[in-house]
């Protein structure tokens, strides 16, 4: 049997990331991967590489590339947005990115597995465990 795949629409006013966490949630599955994400925003907050704090654009985005994993504490998921002038920006989608006229995702779910996120010592970040189920 091949990967369980899940196409959405996330509708204008929605959260990306939270619509996506509550995706996982709603399914009641422990782990998944974004498989393709495009569409626009009206607000995009990434935080950059190296940054603790997230940056905040505003204005008709388009999303260029969308990719990473989901899990029930979390997920880590990184956005590349164009502006209306071409420019393109990419990063740690953060909450706060809202959805202008659509969000278009298909997600794959992956039953044979758990993802969880603990704080990694040697990163100190939250990172990704895997086991299988």
């Amino acid at each position: 049997m091949g990967l369980p795949l899940v196409p959405i629409r996330l509708k204008p006013g929605t959260d990306l990331r939270l619509g996506l966490e509550q995706l996982l949630v709603e399914r009641g599955e422990q782990a998944g991967c974004v498989i393709s994400g495009i569409g626009s925003l009206s607000t995009a907050c990434l935080r950059l590489a190296g940054r603790e704090a997230p940056t905040r654009m505003t204005g008709d985005l388009e999303i260029i590339s969308l990719a990473g994993t989901l899990s029930p504490d979390g997920a880590h998921l990184h956005l590349s947005v164009a502006d209306a002038e071409g420019r393109v920006v990419g990063g740690h989608l953060c909450e706060g990115s809202l959805v202008r006229t659509t969000a278009e995702i298909v997600v794959g779910l992956l039953p044979e597995w758990c993802f969880h996120r603990e704080i990694d010592p040697a990163t100190g970040f939250r990172e990704l465990e895997i086991r299988r189920r």
